[in-house]
C-alpha cells in the first residue's frame, strides 16, 4: 500500500518567505532531525506540522499534500 504525505509545497512557501532551513533550525528551534525528515518526505508530528505552519503562517494545506495509492483508486 502506498500513501505519502509529501511536502515539496513547503520549500516552496519558505523561500517565498525568505527563511532557509538553517534559520528554521537557528532561529524557530526546528530540529536538522525534522528537516531531514521532512526532506526525505518521512512521518513527523503534527506538533511539527503546526509549528511550521505557525512560523510561515500559512494552512497545512500549503505546505503538504497527500498522495492516495493509485492502486486503491481502481
Amino acid at each position: 500500500m502506498f500513501r505519502i504525505i509529501r511536502f515539496d509545497k513547503l520549500w516552496a512557501v519558505m523561500k517565498e518567505r525568505n527563511i532557509s532551513k538553517y534559520k528554521l533550525n537557528r532561529t524557530y528551534g526546528v530540529s536538522n532531525s525534522q528537516i531531514q525528515r521532512l526532506r526525505e518526505n518521512q512521518s513527523v508530528t503534527t506538533y511539527t506540522l503546526s509549528n511550521l505552519c505557525k512560523i510561515l503562517n500559512c494552512r497545512l494545506e500549503d505546505i503538504a499534500e497527500y498522495i492516495p495509492d493509485p492502486e486503491e483508486e481502481t
